[in-house]
């Protein structure tokens, strides 16, 4: 795995009120709009996105509550070149401790992604997306998005 978070997702509990915050609010550069299911902010380094929390919790397991409880509302996306990457990069988490939370799977948004916690349960999401391009030196390029 190399040493790199991507993306840093905040569950959030309203969606157009959190868009409002960072884009109109703070000036973070962004496509998304009040009509989009996810935003993704272009910032220096790691990329923060924000993404409805019953959303959230969905993706990292159908077997968690639905609710807040002992969830952060927040995840860390390390993300991959490649489709095999995914199961790689999980196994190597498992081996070091890690909980799998969520095997490789496809995705509905055609890639390909799973979870795993660290010791202290903070959540990862190790994900492909075919449509992401990586700088030279494996940061993500999300400007596109």
């Amino acid at each position: 795995m190399e040493p790199r978070i991507s993306i840093i997702t905040l569950g959030v509990t309203d969606f157009v009120r959190s868009l409002r915050f960072y884009r109109d609010g703070l000036g973070w550069p962004t496509v998304a709009t009040e009509s989009s299911e996810i935003a993704f902010f272009n910032t220096t380094g790691t990329h923060l996105t924000i993404y409805p929390l019953d959303k959230l919790i969905a993706d990292i397991s159908p077997d968690w509550p639905s609710t807040r409880a002992g969830f952060s509302g927040i995840t860390f996306a390390h993300n991959v070149r490649t489709r095999e990457d995914v199961a790689q990069v999980l196994a190597q988490a498992e081996a070091a401790g890690a909980r799998i939370l969520k095997v490789a799977q496809d995705t509905s948004w055609g890639g390909h992604s799973g979870y795993f916690s660290d010791p202290d349960g903070y959540c990862w999401e190790v994900a492909f997306n075919p449509g992401f391009q990586f700088a030279s030196d494996g940061s993500l390029i999300l400007d596109s998005q």
